[in-house]
């Protein structure tokens, strides 16, 4: 007996001997097997279908480089997703199994998805005559924006020419949708990233099926088409059309920029609303407001269910013999799709509609609306009908927000708030702190969840956004809304002018609030761009946080502390360079950057913004410590560090020589001795580029890899080196322009 209990006291002394976390290993892997056992009996192991169909379709718009054959996506998808089904007695394999199939569905249907949109991308600038159907038009302050669908563009041949390219004109009176116009149009490729990592407008305007971008010069004719429209663009022409009257037809009724939200509030169109106006609205956090997305939908489904239901109860026998409930939600899911439509199907529209169906008709099977697999089967479809969406703002926020609401909604319904057999007196008054208390929840809830998606898009936080949501929102959902809803039905019987000018006054009241909070003291922070890197584990951190209903939620505080931890310690580049090389901006003596050549006005815009710099791309000081001649610019940037821009071919022997780096966008001479040379063959091929000057040397992050393959990117057209060809005749290129107001925050802040 001696020998086996020397060998177990052994053993034992062995076992406490080793560290304190080893110890701790079997008590936390039977804490994760209980937690995961707890989640599969509360049904919430279905999210995270979603998140593996997300996570698929990422990898194929961020990794994936060529052509993809789609059977072998869909294979493997369907073959896990049987496997699941034949080990479904086990406890953890069909789980891991489901989550790899929906992996490789997600990414079968991103390559999709890019693949049945496909259509040419200009690869030039080109100025040519172009013909084709007005297939959206947008008033603004100046002209108008113009989506036209493109029958002929000069001589190019069919399977060069874009399908639909978007032109301003500034003399748009006398065009509406539907038309065929002739014009002489200068057109370019849609702009790319202006910064590695920035917004990358090709990509959306590839799955918009827009192919180039540009301005109508002259007059653009209005002529008889050589043949009938289809009818899918004479229905859309029409119904663009009667949004552009009734966008009219709001801004009339109330005049100033309160006519202009208004109307962009029904009808989605924003042409109307002027830079200060918009500065303001986003200042006070809620610019949300304006963008039509889940907030509108819901408040719109909310006026018409209410209102439903509401005339169905006055009938007693109705209310007693039929599911008045049901076909109140039934009258909700035709209204809110028809204020759907008629607001322009757009993108982050479209995505709020699929959200509030689902919610919808889970009231016709006797389900919860608000609940996360309800949410989980929206984001399913929505990823499914377009993948693309995942990589915007607008997803990433409308569903992390609502997802935030409902993991809280428990804290923020007022039920805490309503003591049970009190009298009507102090009923009534915890109806009001109910109220007011919920509110400013569920402002705040929405705010931190979406507050890493509105920072890495737009490098902004507006610190007062919880005053103005909590002020606005109230006049949003009792007066705003419910006019619009009115407003609609009432227009056909032509009494809708004393409802715009009702909502008009509401509106004002919103404006007047943005004003007030716009003149505080840092009413707008702007924070320096991170990396991808922070912003997925503070992604990781809500999932884990949101999705478990046990206390594996806490296991999301690693990933949340570490993305913050990166988040607030970002690398900011010494140098960026515009995409075409006409332009630069490098960091001077006093920390700040200084503006080198012209770059475009967008792309500037974006550099300051990534920087932390708050300075508009207007300001006289970003030009100071330059020195600029009609051959070039030079400037000195950190450790001494010499950059020269080359604007003339004259200044290529002197700046080769003496410069650290050398940016042009001409073509640089062979035997340039400088150590980076950024000319128009490099940028062709790589894009916007950065470099981080150290000790070891310059870092250079481009926006694009040389030989990638991503149909959204036209292949780069440059010659074999040579002497610089021969200027081609009529007007010199210049940069792409900038997206226009509202693209590059589209969706911004949609709770």
């Amino acid at each position: 007996m001696a020998g086996p209990r020397a060998g177990t006291g052994v053993v034992v002394r062995g076992f406490r001997a080793l560290p304190a976390p080893v110890l701790l290993l079997p008590a936390l892997g039977g804490w994760v097997s209980g937690s995961l056992a707890a989640e599969a009996a509360q049904r919430r192991l279905f999210p995270w279908l979603a998140v593996a169909f997300g996570a698929g379709a990422l990898l194929f718009l961020t990794v994936a480089d060529g052509p993809v054959f789609l059977a072998a996506p869909f294979g493997v998808g369907l073959a896990l997703a049987g496997a699941a089904f034949a080990c479904r007695a086990r406890a953890v394999a069909p789980a891991i199994l489901l989550a790899a199939a929906f992996l490789s569905l997600g990414f079968a249907a991103a390559a999709t998805r890019t693949m049945s949109v496909a259509a040419p991308v200009l690869a030039r600038t080109v100025i040519a005559p172009l013909h084709g159907f007005v297939e959206a038009l947008e008033e603004r302050e100046e002209g108008a924006r113009l989506v036209v669908r493109v029958t002929r563009l000069g001589e190019m041949a069919a399977p060069e020419r874009p399908t639909r390219v978007r032109v301003s004109y500034r003399r748009a009176d006398g065009i509406k949708p539907g038309d065929y116009i002739e014009a002489k149009a200068r057109l370019l490729p849609p702009p790319e990233p202006a910064r590695p990592g920035g917004y990358d407008f090709a990509r959306d305007a590839y799955f918009r099926g827009i192919g180039a971008v540009g301005s109508l010069l002259g007059q653009a004719a209005i002529k008889p088409p050589p043949e009938p429209a289809p009818l899918s663009l004479r229905l859309a022409a029409g119904l663009d059309e009667a949004r552009n009257a009734l966008t009219r037809r709001i801004a009339e009724s109330n005049g100033g920029q309160a006519g202009a939200v208004a109307a962009a509030l029904v009808t989605g169109k924003r042409g109307l609303i002027d830079q200060p106006t918009n500065d303001a609205l986003r200042a006070a956090g809620i610019y949300h407001v304006v963008s039509i997305s889940g907030l509108h939908m819901v408040l719109a489904a909310g006026v018409v269910f209410w209102l439903a239901r509401a005339l169905l109860a006055l009938g007693p026998g109705l209310a007693l013999s039929w599911p008045i409930k049901k076909i109140a939600a039934a009258f909700a899911m035709v209204g809110v799709t028809g204020y759907c439509a008629f607001s322009g199907w757009d993108l982050a529209a479209e995505r709020s509609l699929v959200m509030t169906l689902v919610m919808l008709g889970a009231i016709l099977v006797d389900r919860p609306a608000l609940s996360l697999r309800n949410l989980a089967l929206a984001a399913l479809i929505s990823l499914a009908r377009e993948p693309e969406g995942l990589l915007g703002p607008s997803f990433q926020m409308s569903f992390g927000a609502v997802a935030g609401l409902i993991a809280c909604a428990r804290l923020i319904d007022g039920r805490l708030w309503n003591p049970e057999g009190a009298g009507p007196i102090t009923r009534a008054l915890a109806w009001c702190l109910a109220t007011v208390i919920g509110t400013l929840a569920t402002t705040l809830v929405a705010q931190i969840a979406t507050a890493p998606f509105a920072t890495y898009h737009f490098q902004t936080v507006q610190p007062f956004g919880l005053v103005g949501n909590a002020l606005t929102l109230p006049l949003v959902s009792l007066v705003v809304m419910p006019a619009a809803v009115l407003g609609i039905l009432a227009t056909p019987f032509a009494l809708d002018r004393p409802v715009w000018w009702t909502m008009g006054l509401a509106v004002r009241g919103m404006i007047d609030i943005s004003a007030w909070i716009e003149g505080f003291d840092r009413a707008t922070l702007v924070l320096p761009a991170f990396g991808p890197g922070a912003l997925g584990l503070m992604t990781v951190a809500l999932l884990l946080l949101v999705l478990p209903v046990s206390g594996l939620r806490w296991l999301g505080l690693i990933p949340g502390l570490l993305g913050i931890a990166l988040a607030a310690s970002p690398v900011r580049p010494d140098l960026y360079v515009d995409r075409e090389g006409g332009g630069a901006a490098l960091r001077g003596a006093d920390g700040r950057l200084v503006v080198l050549g012209k770059p475009p006005a967008f792309g500037l815009e974006q550099w300051l913004k990534a920087d932390g710099d708050g300075r508009s791309r207007e300001d006289p000081g970003l030009s100071a410590g330059a020195r600029c001649d009609k051959l070039g610019c030079v400037g000195h940037g950190p450790g001494g560090v010499s950059v020269a821009l080359v604007r003339d071919k004259r200044a290529f022997p002197e700046d080769c020589a003496r410069a650290t780096v050398v940016i042009s966008r001409l073509e640089a001479p062979p035997g340039c001795a400088a150590k980076h040379v950024l000319d128009r063959i490099f940028l062709a091929a790589h894009g916007a580029t950065t470099l981080r000057f150290t000790a070891e040397g310059a870092v250079i992050e481009t926006a694009k890899r040389p030989g990638e393959t991503r149909p959204w990117r036209p292949a780069p057209v440059v010659k074999a080196a040579g002497p610089p060809a021969p200027p081609v005749p009529g007007p010199a290129p210049r940069p792409a322009p900038a997206p226009p107001e509202g693209e590059a925050e589209e969706g911004q802040g949609e709770p």
